[in-house]
């Protein structure tokens, strides 16, 4: 089964130059990507030919991994917004 990609820059492509440049510079940002990346890693290791667990749990990792992409991309869409000026 091929399983979707949502990684950063896959969901942010045009984002590339904000997330690297972001995760350099800014010590908090570099902490939720570090946060997103292992919960996504864990959805596909789920999702995938990995263990087994609850669909509960894998709903959770899912919302988790939601709401850190949330804050992520509006801490992009912030700088790049004050970049463009």
């Amino acid at each position: 089964m091929s399983l979707e990609k949502h990684d950063l820059i896959h969901e942010f492509p045009d984002s590339k130059e904000a997330i690297h440049h972001l995760k350099t510079t800014n010590n908090h940002f570099a902490k939720l990507f570090e946060e997103y990346h292992e919960l996504d890693h864990a959805v596909h290791h789920f999702e995938g030919d990995g263990e087994n667990t609850s669909d509960e749990h894998l709903e959770d990792l899912k919302k988790q991994r939601l709401n850190l992409k949330d804050q992520l991309s509006a801490m992009i869409r912030e700088y790049e917004s004050s970049s463009e000026k």
